[in-house]
């Protein structure tokens, strides 16, 4: 079940990100085929399973995110400015399915800017309802602070660029990420 799930969560997400139309198609044929061994497990016809899907099966939750503040030796904080909108961001990204927050936090800053890192503390947990800014749906975001421990910087295609900056120095931010750069900050300025 735990494999159906993601593979479901993963198509239903492919559906809603994807541009091109057949990446559209083949993540629908793999909702599909998830329906189909879904309704096989639950001894129910696909098309009642893929209905259900579509109406949102089981308890709504809020998204949850995992955000990581790395810092360099002088006190600077890692950001990228996001290809999306141009703002500047932590490295941050939605947890996967059968994910840990912290191993998404790992995984996203990875990604987002191929250094390797370890959680070292949680920061704290933010809850924001749903709006304009937000979207549809609640959602949560824990932010940790993080250490590089190997990797360089580089690029991947959701940035324009990546940078250590001073927190004051930053010219437009993404969405609440100025308030977890600056309580990122201040918990590692109490515990250096």
């Amino acid at each position: 079940m735990r494999l159906l799930d993601e593979l479901r969560i993963l198509s239903q997400n492919g559906i809603e990100y994807a541009d091109n139309p057949y990446d559209k198609e083949r993540y629908e044929r793999i909702l599909t085929l998830t329906s189909l061994y879904y309704g096989k497990a639950l001894s129910l016809p696909a098309t009642e399973v893929r209905t259900r899907f579509d109406d949102e099966l089981g308890h709504i939750t809020p998204k949850v995110g995992a955000e990581a503040a790395v810092f360099d030796s002088v006190g600077h904080i890692l950001l990228m400015r996001r290809a999306d909108d141009g703002t500047w961001c932590l490295p941050c990204g939605w947890v996967d399915p059968n994910e840990s927050p912290t191993d998404a936090a790992v995984r996203e800053t990875n990604e987002e800017t191929g250094l390797e890192v370890e959680v070292t503390k949680l920061i704290d947990v933010y809850y924001h309802a749903p709006s304009a800014e937000f979207g549809p749906h609640g959602r949560i975001d824990i932010l940790y602070h993080c250490s590089a421990v190997g990797g360089s910087l580089e690029l991947s295609d959701e940035g324009e660029a990546l940078k250590y900056w001073r927190i004051d120095d930053v010219p437009v931010w993404h969405k609440q990420h100025e308030r977890y750069a600056r309580d990122a900050k201040q918990t590692q300025s109490k515990n250096p």
